[in-house]
């Protein structure tokens, strides 16, 4: 059904929502931004000392997982996007605030009814059938609704359509006033367009820093630390995160568990190949694939063994086999020859629609179903019959007509699909159809069936392979011994390496993660990994199919990285900077690139095309350092001192520098270069104002 349709029905509820909505705004101050709706509510966190409630914040994860519906992620995966985005949201609104940016209902009506309406209102008051979109409905039916005061789906609607209306206008005032602020000059975007046009040729040597074993260089955490200190802005670390080490105890299904899947299904196979009914065996007996009262053919068989499966005899089983995470037996049912598609027509007369609310007695729909026939063969139009008495308004645009594939047979009324695709071209049948989305009479007749084929109806038992319980209480018991057995690290490592196990290490743990290193979810044990200290050692926990022992490892306060939480970030640069010493005083002697090579034991090597814009060397890698001693005029007539690079040392030589054609004119470039900036300008501003915020985050209290 249209939404034209449904606006000529004042009962939709789509109508009160907009219409309490809309009274809703009018009454409170639309130039007041929202607070919290629950003054009494529980704090998940605050910002720049402004609360965020725990029932806002649910409100909103709500919101989002009805608006998605099935594509709505897992809760855990949402909850710290939408925490991010209502931190950012306050952040804003408080600076908007400070401002003065403010929005009326002026403004709102502008929006909702002007030239370039959200594409909200677009769908909504769009007609289906001609495409254009109905201002004066959209603008009556607003009208109507404003007298509905108490619809209990207002603040859904609210929060949904109308508040991220006002919110998105009010964040373009507030982007539009800093970009308005943003302008680059001539001699810039000048300087610019000589620096990113310049190319250069060069001859340099070159000596890697892998010419220098690792084994060599030893970086202490004194270094780290005094490096982490002098950069301190690129290691600052804005909220605790903590590593475990563990040990993982295998649950999971083992050898002895898989035959016992398949002793089960051999035990079932005389039975399943002796039934005549095999839909009523594989229902009283279980299986993790359903029975398919339909016939598959060879294209369209995707499961393992399908070429064998196409060969059984009938009644013959085959198997067990493995299929995913089944042991799976099949049974050919019977074969027989089918069309791959259909083209038909009908007609529906309902006795009952979806709930079972009736809308004919049988008779009467029955005696209407066989005068509709009666009235088809005699030459009556169908068209017009259907527009007239068929009750299934999805097909009254094509006539009655509709296609299917094979492969929707089984998503068919059993009786309407038996039809389409097990008589013949040009049969007429009435048939009655009683499901759960209603009860009714069909008039069909099959227009067409194109490219008949064989087709099997196979049946499966599919049994899954899942641990026994004396497999999960194995694992278990081995995790309580060995956690029982440790007391510290020491210990912890040593009963590891008696078992011939590795304690495996986690990435960073964040206080609100639900993910538990590469092992899966499980949220209590992330809240003891922070609720224990550094060192302390946990009980067998179960995470997916493993039970795991695990000790703190390591803690990483906000601030500062640590020695040992910056080193895999640090180390090698330190590595690199002594390499490069070495280097520099073992392998580079002399004033020339000749000397240089031949005291390095290398050649002179030579990059033509260097660009300034792109600071690479080819087959090196990235080189600014290099790249930028390229375009030192100074360097034309010698060679430059040796350089620590990337990825080694160099020694650089001009060779001539020239400029490439670059497009457009200099204003053209820098218009370019500003709109650029402009761009990026609220990006930038929310990332600067989310740093400089006073976030404190509480959602682990709560979660």
């Amino acid at each position: 059904m249209s939404l034209i349709q449904r606006i000529q029905d004042k009962q939709k509820w789509v109508f009160g929502t907009i219409a309490a909505a809309l009274v809703i705004f009018i009454v409170q101050d639309a130039s007041v931004h929202r607070g919290s709706l629950f003054s009494n509510g529980t704090t998940v966190g605050k910002v720049n000392g402004e609360k965020i409630d725990k029932k806002d914040f649910e409100a909103k994860m709500d919101m989002i997982t009805q608006m998605q519906g099935q594509q709505a992620p897992p809760r855990e995966q949402l909850m710290p996007n939408v925490w991010q985005f209502m931190v950012e949201e306050t952040i804003l609104k408080q600076e908007e605030d400070k401002l003065g940016l403010v929005f009326n209902g002026k403004e709102l009506n502008d929006i909702l009814f002007g030239d370039n309406p959200p594409a909200w209102m677009k769908q909504q008051f769009t007609d289906p059938q001609t495409g254009e979109y109905k201002i004066d409905v959209a603008k009556s039916t607003f009208a109507q609704i404003k007298k509905q005061k108490n619809n209990p789906q207002v603040a859904a609607f609210y929060e949904a359509y109308i508040q991220p209306t006002i919110d998105q206008t009010v964040r373009m005032k507030y982007t539009s006033l800093i970009s308005q602020a943003v302008y680059v000059p001539k001699w810039m975007s000048q300087k610019l367009n000589v620096d990113n046009s310049s190319i250069a040729n060069i001859s340099y040597v070159y000596v890697p820093y892998s010419s220098v074993s690792d084994s060599t260089v030893k970086v202490s955490d004194d270094e780290i630390s005094a490096y982490v200190k002098k950069n301190a802005s690129q290691f600052e670390q804005e909220e605790e995160t903590r590593t475990i080490a563990f040990v993982s105890f295998d649950a999971s299904a083992n050898g002895a568990d898989s035959a016992a899947v398949i002793s089960q299904l051999n035990t079932l196979k005389p039975e399943f190949a002796a039934t005549a009914d095999a839909k009523s065996f594989i229902a009283a007996k279980g299986s993790e694939l359903p029975y398919y009262d339909g016939f598959v053919t060879k294209v369209n068989m995707k499961m393992p063994n399908a070429d064998t499966l196409m060969h059984l005899g009938d009644g013959q089983v085959f198997g067990p086999y493995a299929d995913g995470q089944n042991f799976v037996i099949a049974k050919m049912v019977a074969r027989r020859v089918i069309p791959d598609s259909v083209k038909v027509r009908h007609i529906l007369v309902k006795v009952a629609d979806q709930g079972g609310q009736q809308v004919l007695s049988d008779s009467i729909a029955k005696k209407r179903i066989d005068s509709i026939e009666l009235a088809v063969r005699n030459g009556a139009d169908f068209d017009a019959m259907v527009q007239k008495y068929s009750d299934d308004p999805g097909s009254k645009s094509t006539k009655g007509e509709y296609t299917f594939s094979s492969t929707q047979y089984g998503n068919l009324s059993k009786e309407f699909a038996d039809v389409a695709f097990y008589g013949n071209t040009g049969d007429r049948k009435v048939v009655k159809v009683e499901n759960a989305s209603y009860s009714g009479y069909h008039y069909i007749e099959v227009l067409e069936q194109k490219n008949k084929q064989e087709a099997y109806q196979i049946a499966y038992i599919a049994k899954p392979i899942v641990a026994s319980q004396e497999t999960v209480s194995a694992a278990n018991t081995a995790a309580q011994q060995f956690a029982a057995s440790v007391k510290d690290k020491k210990q912890f490592e040593e009963a590891a390496t008696k078992l011939g196990k590795s304690p495996a290490l986690s990435p960073e743990i964040r206080e609100n993660d639900f993910q538990v290193a590469t092992l899966g979810n499980n949220r209590s044990f992330v809240k003891w990994i922070f609720e224990n200290n550094q060192g302390d050692i946990s009980a067998p926990t179960e995470i997916g199919e493993r039970y795991v022992v695990a000790m703190v490892n390591n803690v990483n306060k906000a601030g500062l990285l640590s020695a040992s939480a910056a080193r895999p970030l640090v180390e090698n640069i330190l590595k690199n900077e002594k390499k490069a010493k070495q280097l520099i005083d073992s392998k580079f002697k002399g004033s020339t690139l000749e000397a240089y090579a031949q005291s390095a034991g290398t050649t002179v090597q030579r990059a033509d095309s260097v660009s300034f814009r792109t600071p690479f060397i080819a087959g090196l890698g990235s080189e600014p350092k290099i790249v930028g001693a390229a375009f030192n005029k100074a360097l034309s007539a010698k060679a430059s001192e040796p350089i620590a690079g990337s990825t080694g040392v160099f020694a650089v030589k001009s060779e001539g520098i020239s400029a490439s054609q670059s497009g457009g004119t200099p204003e053209d470039q820098r218009r370019s270069l500003e709109a650029n900036m402009k761009a990026q300008i609220g990006y930038r501003a929310l990332d600067a104002l989310r740093k400089a915020a006073d976030v404190k985050d509480n959602r682990s209290k709560f979660y």
